[in-house]
Parts: structure tokens; sequence; C-alpha cells
């Protein structure tokens, strides 16, 4: 008798542990793209660090801004390698891209004498120059999150990514 209820608990609890460990493997393909539960997961965290970067930049505030960039960096490295995360050929180019201007972008802000790197130009959204102390890096901070935005349009497939929350521009004259 105690070797039947120790089988079905043991039945029950291998169930289990098949159930959870193949939950992550749920499909999330968007239309004509490849993914994983694991890729929407990355998506949304992409995605608040993307925020969290814009409110820290157009703040001005020069250390959370550079933690910011800190923070997304391996992240770009990640989807730019291709080995953790599904994701089409051109997200991994844009985050390549990406990655090579958060690491540039922290390289100044750690050391604002340092000389800039001329990097290859990335199609931009208009989006509004940085505040004052943030000037130095304000067009690879730009680039960088008009690339993020990309790259969240291949993480979150046919999902609408959210606009950038960068602040209303001043009025001239007002």
């Amino acid at each position: 008798m105690k070797g039947k209820i120790g089988r079905i608990i043991a039945l029950v609890a291998a169930g289990s542990l098949l159930a959870v460990g193949t939950s992550g493997m749920a499909s999330a393909s968007p239309a004509g793209g490849k993914g994983s539960s694991s890729t929407e997961a990355v998506g949304a965290q992409v995605l608040q660090m993307r925020d969290d970067l814009t409110k820290a930049a157009y703040a001005g505030n020069v250390g959370l801004t550079r933690a910011d960039l800190d923070k997304l960096s391996p992240v770009l490295g990640d989807l730019a390698a291709g080995k953790r995360y599904t994701i089409q050929s051109e997200t991994q180019q844009l985050s390549s891209a990406a990655k090579g201007r958060a690491d540039e972008s922290s390289r100044l802000l750690s050391d604002p004498s340092a000389s800039p790197r001329q990097l290859p130009p990335l199609p931009l959204p208009p989006i509004p120059d940085l505040p004052g102390p943030l000037k130095i890096v304000s067009d690879l901070l730009k680039a960088l999150l008009g690339a993020v935005t990309g790259i969240l349009g291949g993480l979150l497939g046919s999902l609408p990514v959210p606009p950038l929350p960068v602040p209303p521009l001043p009025v001239p004259g007002a």
C-alpha cells in the first residue's frame, strides 16, 4: 500500500515538474517572427529599461542615466548574441548597434573629457535633444532609444510598442 501511494506521489510530482518545465517553451510567435515566452519576458524588461532610461535622460540625471545604460547593455548583448533569446536576425543586428551606442554613451558619461568615437548612423525617429548635462551624448542616446524601440517591435511582435515617455517640447516664445 505504501509503495502504491509513493508511486502516485512520484507520478504527480513528475507530472507537475514536466508541466512547469515545458510551460516556458510556449510559443509566442509574432506575425512572421519567432520567439518564446522568455522572449516576451525580455521584451517587457527592455520596455521598462527603455522607459527608465528615457525618464532619467530627459530629467538631466547623468548618474541615473549611466546606471540605466549599465543595466541595459548586457541585455542588448544577450539579444545581439542570439543565444539566449530566439529573435529575427534584423533585431539581433539592431541589438548589436544599440549595445554599441549604450556602451559608448556610458563611457562618455564616465569620462566627459574622452573623445567620442564615430559610430555609423542609424535611422532616427524624431526624438527631441536631451537637456544640457547630457548634451555630449544626445545623439548617441537618441539613436539608442530609437534602436531599442525598434528592438521592442521585434520582441513584442504584434503588440503595439508604447511611445517613448519623452516630456513635451517647450513651446518657442512661451
